[in-house]
């Protein structure tokens, strides 16, 4: 993925307390975990990302 898609889906998942993994975005969510920036739960039906204190840092938010 390249920067610009990392940002902008950690700003959609940052929005939210907990983001649904959408359908089709399995990879790119995957991916995302695999670099430390979300974690993803698959205990639930729908799975549901969190965004990680290095996504944040990500982001250069505080």
């Amino acid at each position: 993925m390249e920067r610009t898609e990392i940002r902008s889906l950690l700003e959609v998942i940052n929005q939210q307390v907990s983001s649904s993994v959408l359908g089709g975005m399995d990879d790119a969510y995957e991916e995302l975990e695999t670099m430390g920036l979300i974690t993803i739960n698959r205990d639930s039906i729908q799975w549901a990302s969190a965004i990680t204190p290095a996504g944040i840092a990500y982001l250069g938010h505080d």
